[in-house]
């Protein structure tokens, strides 16, 4: 669909929900990491929270995930957000280092 000058178009961006599992999981992993090194956790932590808001936007944009019906973003090279869309959410699944055996 092509906008004509002045013409509004309305595009629908699903809403978010976090599930408290993967909650749980960034929690996890920043207190693993800050035992060692505490601002590069809320670092971590940051970049994890900035990139979980991104789905609603484009929820395709990311790889096809390795249960049915989830897709994968990758977060630095180490962690991944799992997620599951529908039109109108984006639930966001999990938070997991690369090397976990999932599922």
């Amino acid at each position: 669909m092509t906008a004509t000058a002045g013409q509004k178009i309305s595009v629908t961006v699903p809403a978010l929900d976090v599930l408290g599992k993967a909650k749980g999981d960034i929690d996890d992993i920043v207190n693993y990491i800050s035992t060692d090194n505490p601002v590069a956790a809320q670092q971590l932590r940051d970049d994890i929270l900035a990139k979980i808001d991104l789905p609603p936007f484009h929820p395709r944009l990311y790889r096809k995930g390795k249960m049915p019906g989830t897709r994968e973003m990758v977060v630095r090279h180490n962690y991944i957000v799992i997620y599951a869309e529908t039109p109108e959410l984006v639930t966001i699944l999990r938070v997991i280092h690369a090397a976990r055996l999932w599922p």
